[in-house]
């Protein structure tokens, strides 16, 4: 297991299972935030986005924080060992994004881009709480375009999680 994906809403702990996941496995973890949002939280163009994507899965090892479907998955999927699929209730994840756009607006986040601050946002509350009706059967239909073959992992709880991460080991140990 070398090369991961690890999607789930907004607020759900992607980006901590990722640096978790690349932590342990000394793998480097791509955020695709970052190589799309431009300062001021303005989108990238698809072209660029996408070769940014190619040039950093390019190497055989990585963890990669998020799916971009429609844009990304595609690239990812297709070069990807197994994908993890975190699915955590929407109002949990509503709490946590509310909490971070409250609490954490100070903090340097690895998952955001320079000029792009924490802040709070209507919008991506709104993508969080649809979720599940909006973008799950998106990412499925590309996961089963791209990737059908790729193992996939759900985890649901707190325990599903470090039950994972403790599976999960550095390859030769």
């Amino acid at each position: 297991m070398r090369r991961i994906i690890v999607v789930g809403s907004q607020g759900s702990g992607k980006t901590r299972l990722a640096l978790r996941l690349g932590r342990k496995l000394d793998l480097p973890v791509v955020h695709l935030d970052v190589l799309y949002w431009r300062p001021g939280w303005k989108p990238s163009d698809k072209a660029g986005f996408r070769t940014r994507v190619t040039d950093a899965i390019a190497g055989d090892a990585w963890v990669v924080d998020g799916s971009f479907s429609g844009l990304a998955f595609d690239l990812t999927l297709a070069r990807a060992d197994m994908l993890v699929v975190i699915d955590r209730p929407r109002w949990l994840c509503q709490w946590r994004i509310l909490w971070r756009s409250a609490f954490d607006r100070d903090e340097t986040r690895p998952d955001l881009p320079e000029g792009c601050p924490e802040q709070f946002d209507w919008k991506l509350m709104r993508e969080a709480w649809r979720y599940g009706t909006e973008r799950v059967p998106v990412i499925e239909a590309e996961r089963i375009e791209y990737g059908a073959d790729v193992p996939v992992v759900r985890l649901r709880r707190d325990r599903d999680i470090q039950g994972f991460l403790e599976s999960v080991s550095v390859r030769g140990e």
